[in-house]
């Protein structure tokens, strides 16, 4: 299984807000079932086959220009583990545990080259 984070940023329109075109990615997101998805406040967390999730990257990709827009900008990040099965809930659990078990010591400050 693959995990993915991807952002959307549509260009050339007036205004900073993209909300409206976000809840039609969320709707097409949403109407299709080979990908599991969680939209966040800055990207997009998807889970599932490498070519599913980058067929579905494609398509979301598309929507903004389908809107009119003359420009997007995608943003991906690709995790492809084949050695174990594990997902976005996994990963988080991990760190997690290494916490409660005390086992990771987080650094100081870094400190500026004289």
């Amino acid at each position: 299984m693959a995990t993915a984070e991807v952002t959307l940023i549509p260009i050339g329109r007036e205004g900073a807000g993209l909300s409206d075109i976000l809840a039609e990615v969320a709707r097409h997101l949403a109407s299709q079932e080979r990908v599991t998805f969680e939209m966040r406040a800055m990207g997009t967390e998807l889970e599932g086959d490498v070519h599913d999730i980058l067929t579905l990257v494609g398509e979301i990709q598309e929507i903004p220009l389908m809107l009119g827009l003359p420009r997007v900008y995608t943003v991906l990040k690709l995790d492809n583990r084949v050695d174990r099965d594990q997902g976005l809930g996994e990963k988080v659990e991990a760190v997690e545990q290494h916490l409660r078990e005390g086992e990771t010591e987080l650094p100081g400050p870094a400190t500026p080259p004289e």
